[in-house]
């Protein structure tokens, strides 16, 4: 019950390897939905960076880190959220963080039109190491991203372009940055970091500090998914669910803090543009299973864009915000 490790350097350098890689991501996809990643090309020292700036940012007093909290960065859903700020399931979350999205001028065509989740990020002032490192690191992920992708087609029998062609050409692309502060006793007595949930999108590509506390829920145990240095875990969302009309499932996961300090883990989730419609491949079979999804709701049933989906989702963990943005 291992979450196996795949190295996709084929699919990164485009050699004629990346058929094997891929049918390595296959059989991950459709044994655990979770998967490791080495051979990536994700520049260690940017990694690095990436996770001292963060350190730095979170060690700040609250009042240093609301300036640039969420409620500021309007329908962009973007900024810094404290402990309890975010929910799962409708329960607080024992995590602070920032979130941060593609970052698009004011003048750019969706930030013009007011849709949600696209504009400008916030950044501290002053601080351009901060911005220099998140927007460099978002860039190298998208790229990761955009592999993988072309990786899971194939995997499916699929042209190497079918998602690229129909719904990531131009992705929507969310990254967060979160904290989990050193708890005070066990999950069952002080809470999970985050409790159980599948992701909404198509592919969660995250890179964890050495701490541990991801859990992943395979054939109803849960089991441990380590750090691994220099490797990402990725994992199936939702719309991958629905789009492989089940034959790839959307694997619940939750995470707490063993460590005796605080949690650093950084989510970057690659996604469907906002206004594509998403459709499943047509298979003639769709597995359904949401009896045993741990909301019981079926991913299958919904109809529209991934916009829609998401939205529909993401106004239930900020409840605050949602009539600000909705």
């Amino acid at each position: 019950m291992e979450i196996p490790v795949v190295d996709i350097a084929g699919l990164v350098s485009g050699t004629e390897a990346r058929h094997a890689v891929a049918e390595k991501i296959g059989r991950a996809c459709r044994d655990f939905g979770f998967f490791y990643i080495v051979g990536h090309g994700v520049d260690e020292p940017l990694q690095q960076r990436l996770e001292a700036v963060s350190r730095q940012f979170f060690s700040q007093d609250l009042q240093t880190k609301l300036a640039i909290a969420m409620a500021r960065g309007g329908r962009a859903w973007r900024g810094y959220f404290p402990v309890g700020g975010e929910l799962t399931s409708g329960r607080p979350d024992l995590k602070e963080g920032i979130y941060f999205g593609a970052e698009l001028p004011e003048d750019h065509p969706p930030v013009k039109a007011g849709t949600p989740l696209h504009g400008p990020n916030l950044f501290p002032s002053g601080w351009p190491e901060f911005k220099e490192t998140v927007l460099d690191y978002m860039a190298a992920m998208t790229r990761v991203g955009h592999a993988l992708m072309a990786g899971l087609s194939l995997s499916l029998g699929l042209e190497e372009s079918y998602f690229a062609d129909r719904y990531t050409a131009d992705p929507l692309v969310l990254f967060r940055i979160f904290n989990y502060p050193a708890p005070s006793g066990s999950p069952e007595e002080s809470g999970y970091g985050v409790g159980e949930h599948t992701d909404y999108g198509l592919l969660t590509i995250l890179k964890q500090d050495l701490s541990g506390g991801l859990q992943v829920k395979i054939k109803s145990q849960w089991i441990d998914a380590p750090p691994i240095p220099n490797a990402f875990v990725c994992n199936i969302g939702d719309m991958l669910d629905r789009l492989t009309a089940g034959r790839y499932l959307s694997t619940p996961h939750r995470v707490w803090n063993p460590a005796g300090q605080d949690r650093l883990s950084f989510p970057f989730f690659f996604d469907p543009n906002f206004n594509a419609e998403v459709k499943p491949i047509e298979t003639g079979v769709v597995n359904d299973n949401k009896e045993a999804r741990w909301d019981r709701a079926s991913v299958h049933a919904f109809r529209g864009t991934y916009g829609d989906y998401l939205l529909s989702k993401v106004s239930k963990v900020f409840p605050e915000l949602r009539r600000k943005v909705l």
